[in-house]
């Protein structure tokens, strides 16, 4: 893979989204700089996958900012649900001006899960697929992740974000809105997406 240089532009204007992929990357010895932070516009998710909604943000901040950018697009697929809300994660949380509600979020999903499964703990997984993209020349990749668990209502804790109170990964018994975030980090669908970036970066002599 080619070198990212001294700056990357992380393409999201989800706070928690920034901190999570800004401490990921911050190994890396890149200075890392948000999208927003660059008035850059949120280009419109028309792919049909994450790795499609992925690549398509990374152009968009790669070209309109002249420096390699990282973009995520991750959701959270219900097994009960068919693998909804998956790619439209976020637009559910969103009301008729756009502003996004994620406790009315995570209510339907757990509305809809109960009223397919009642009496099961709804199966569910959280996917993340990464992007890196250069400028000029359209070079991209794509890298993705995953972690299994089961939901829980109410939600609980509020280190998190999004619908991360009702998720409970497996092999835990709080979810991901309670876990300390360096346990998080180190196991979650968007770290196991950032160790396959890793691991392309390290093949590659020019970044050793």
């Amino acid at each position: 893979m080619r070198p990212i240089g001294g700056k990357l532009v992380i393409a999201t204007h989800n706070p928690g989204k920034l901190r999570e992929i800004a401490a990921l990357v911050a190994p890396l010895g890149v200075e890392a700089v948000g999208a927003e932070e660059l008035a850059l516009p949120e280009p419109e998710e028309i792919g049909n996958s994450f790795a499609d909604n992925a690549d398509l943000k990374a152009r968009s901040a790669a070209d309109l900012s002249g420096l390699p950018a990282l973009a995520d697009d991750s959701g959270l697929c219900v097994d009960a649900l068919h693998g909804r809300p998956g790619i439209f994660s976020a637009r559910w949380a969103e009301d008729a001006d756009g502003n996004r509600d994620w406790m009315r979020a995570m209510e339907r999903v757990w509305t809809e899960a109960e009223a397919t499964e009642p009496d099961a703990a709804p199966a569910a997984h959280f996917v993340c697929a990464l992007a890196i993209a250069w400028p000029n020349d359209g070079q991209a990749e794509t890298f993705e992740g995953r972690v299994d668990g089961t939901l829980v209502w109410p939600p609980r804790g509020d280190r998190g974000f999004g619908y991360d109170p009702m998720f409970i990964p497996v092999g835990h018994d709080q979810t991901f809105g309670e876990l300390d975030p360096e346990v998080k980090h180190a196991m979650s669908h968007r770290a196991d997406a950032f160790g396959k970036f890793l691991a392309a970066l390290r093949e590659d002599p020019l970044q050793k």
